[in-house]
């Protein structure tokens, strides 16, 4: 007969599989069709769900109910990250690639534009207007 101190672990293990995997199924994209999922937890986000090894197994225990196939990675400072590894469809993978791309081209053009705007606001070292010789002074 299980001890009443295992029942409790287990529910605070189960209600802690629910908090990570609520968290892991609101960060998919609805049009990647569940694939290429990812959370980061910061080290106090990790800290506020309870030991980092005990958030580790409920993740990959929460990967496993979503379908994924988890890697978790721990930083040195504490952040946490939880990847789904899975190889997607090929129309998945074409699909993200193109957001990934439209993505950083929207980056370059921005940072184009920036510079653009800071070379046309440095204030000019030309005259702003030519001194007529003949003009007295």
């Amino acid at each position: 007969m299980p001890s009443r101190k295992d029942e409790l672990a287990e529910r605070r293990f189960a209600k802690l599989v629910d908090q990570v995997q609520a968290m892991m199924s609101a960060s998919l994209k609805p049009e990647y069709r569940g694939f290429y999922g990812q959370l980061v937890l910061t080290r106090e986000a990790v800290a506020e769900l309870g030991e980092v090894a005990e958030v580790r197994r409920a993740a990959r225990a929460a990967a496993r109910q979503l379908g994924w196939k988890a890697r978790t990675h721990v930083t040195d400072d504490g952040t946490l990250f939880i990847i789904d590894d899975r190889d997607p469809p090929q129309e998945i993978r074409e699909l993200a690639a193109r957001r990934c791309a439209e993505a950083v081209s929207s980056l370059i053009a921005n940072a184009q534009a920036e510079a653009r705007m800071l070379r046309t606001s440095e204030p000019s070292t030309l005259p702003t207007r030519l001194s007529d010789p003949d003009e007295s002074l």
